[in-house]
């Protein structure tokens, strides 16, 4: 017999035959000790191993809208045709998660000594998901693409006066006409396959059937949709890039479901019918939160809401004092507090705490409810019997123009209760957004704007400010005329040593808070919600809100555990 079966069955034969109140005590002192080995060894096991991510799961997010364009060069303007595009699309560069541009298909690159020559070395062995090697011909056929304006890409106008190059087989040189230190951020744009587009027309480029099941390089391809009989997209799934040139990505499948509006979304993910949503208003946070297992992702997105005014349109604004009480009469931490639910962060400048060539000294700008009456009274603002000042017949009143959006609408009410306190009368028009646009906001009709302009982390405020952008299309809806600002502007375009550029920024900046040509308030956070399940998220500076899934093959949903080195 074995000598352990026979221990055993010996120390089970002394317990057995002990009186039955220690035979129990026995039997739990063993158990007990049992268990205590267990977790000892269990901890011991943990405290030897870490977890890491291992490949498998199923994400699905919903998203309102429906997708059209799944194509780099038309998604702009839909937020799920821009998600799905970087899904499925890879760039030559990349966004990281600060949001600068890093190296993506791009092996290398390098900038000649006077900033207008950029020298791109492709990695080796990409491959487009059905196979075929990408080469610098995709990469040329794309932006060319782009450049022509048969092909009606949004991004034409920054591929203007470029010249592409390609000396040998892997190297493609773009030239510029003067030197541009955004550059790189035209280079994140995803690589068409030359094989599969070059055959359609630019007038038939829109209706092409690979822009609902497209081709690319990115981490992510096409594997199935699902219509209903109106043609609706109500499903579109996407499945992880075997052959995807830095791994394959850890979570096997993509799914987004459409959803017709925000209600209905939020309603999908209470029920648990979609694991992550995204563009999240601040107002519907804490109901997110009810929701166990959630988590909140809050990006930094380097859009800024603002009051622009119309010096020619307002003789009361106008004066630079008036503007410069206004400004200090605006409690921007509270509009945050209260119109955000503390979601966003206090803007006071341009350019945003997250963003390059921020300076916090200058951007300090103080509450000061006081000093603003101080103000308007040493430059003889006096207030009326209805307590509206008044100077030389010109009385402090304007209107505030302002979108129909919720959050907007609160801020403009805010606003409207902290000037009225220092004498302003103020009275707020809110319009739908293509009206605003097309009858206010081209033609310039309005005395003060309430309004949201997008930037980059790298920013640049030419386009906004620069005296060239006063008229429409362009974008300084305060047509601020400022010699010095657009030397300055200019100048800072052409300089690629960040540290150099911010201090042309740094100019700038002490020239907009001298002049107060707009009042900025707030940046909102983007607020985007997943399950808990999903892990290694990340970002945190995005440019755009399809840039969130920049780094997203590194996502994971299961893990195991591995041996300490």
């Amino acid at each position: 017999m074995n000598k352990n079966i026979f221990l055993e069955k010996k120390w089970i034969v002394l317990i057995q035959a002990l009186p039955r109140r220690e035979r129990f005590f026995a039997w739990g002192l063993i158990v007990v000790s049992a268990v205590g080995l267990l977790a000892w060894l269990i901890a011991l096991y943990i405290s030897a191993t870490m977890p890491i991510p291992k490949a498998g799961g199923k994400y699905i997010e919903g998203i309102v809208g429906q997708p059209a364009y799944i194509n780099p060069l038309l998604s702009q303007t839909s937020e799920s045709d821009a998600d799905l595009s970087a899904l499925v699309y890879a760039g030559l560069f990349v966004h990281d998660a600060s949001g600068q541009p890093m190296p993506r298909l791009a092996e290398s690159f390098a900038l000649s000594s006077d900033g207008k020559e950029y020298t791109i070395k492709l990695r080796e062995n990409i491959r487009f998901q059905d196979g075929t090697p990408m080469t610098v011909d995709d990469v040329i056929f794309t932006l060319q693409a782009i450049q022509d304006p048969a092909y009606r890409s949004p991004l034409r106008q920054n591929w203007q006066g470029v010249e592409i190059s390609s000396p040998d087989e892997r190297t493609i040189v773009f030239s510029l006409k003067k030197a541009y230190f955004g550059f790189l951020e035209n280079l994140t744009v995803g690589i068409l396959p030359k094989h599969i587009w070059q055959s359609i027309p630019p007038e038939k480029f829109a209706l092409a059937e690979s822009n609902l099941m497209p081709i690319g390089a990115g981490p992510y391809q096409f594997s199935d949709l699902k219509k209903d009989a109106e043609g609706n997209i109500l499903w579109y799934e996407l499945k992880a890039n075997e052959t995807y040139f830095s791994g394959r990505p850890y979570i096997d499948t993509f799914n987004f479901r459409f959803y017709p509006d925000e209600d209905s979304l939020f309603l999908a993910y209470k029920q648990g019918e979609v694991m992550g949503m995204a563009s999240i208003r601040a107002a519907h946070i804490d109901e997110v939160l009810q929701k166990k297992s959630t988590r909140l992702h809050e990006l930094h997105l380097p859009r800024a809401f603002s009051v622009f005014f119309n010096t020619s349109k307002s003789a009361a604004v106008a004066f630079s004092e008036v503007r410069e009480a206004l400004s200090l009469a605006t409690d921007r931490s509270a509009i945050v507090r209260d119109t955000l639910s503390g979601r966003g962060i206090v803007a006071t400048t341009p350019f945003l705490p997250f963003m390059n060539g921020y300076d916090a000294e200058i951007s300090t700008r103080n509450f000061d409810m006081e000093r603003a009456k101080s103000l308007l009274d040493e430059k003889g603002w006096k207030q009326g019997d209805d307590g509206v000042r008044e100077r030389q017949g010109t009385r402090l009143e304007f209107e505030l123009l302002v979108p129909e959006w919720p959050e907007l609408e609160r801020t403009a009410s805010q606003l409207q209760g902290m000037w009225e306190g220092i004498g302003a009368k103020v009275t707020i028009t809110t319009q739908n957004i293509a009206t605003l646009q097309q009858d206010r906001i081209r033609p310039r009709e309005y005395h003060a704007l309430l309004f949201g302009q997008a930037s980059l982390a790298d920013p640049d405020p030419y386009s906004f400010w620069h005296s060239k952008e006063r008229e429409d299309p362009g974008l300084n809806l305060s047509s601020l005329d400022e010699q010095a600002v657009d030397d300055i502007l200019l100048q800072a375009r052409e300089i690629t040593n960040s540290e150099e550029r911010a201090g042309k920024y740094a100019d700038f900046q002490k020239i907009f808070l001298e002049k107060n040509p707009a009042i900025f308030l707030y940046s909102p956070s983007y607020l985007y919600v997943t399950t808990d399940r999903i892990q290694g998220i990340r970002v945190e500076t995005i440019d755009m809100p399809s840039d969130r899934f920049g780094l997203v093959s590194e996502w994971y949903l299961n893990t195991k555990r591995v041996w300490k080195k």
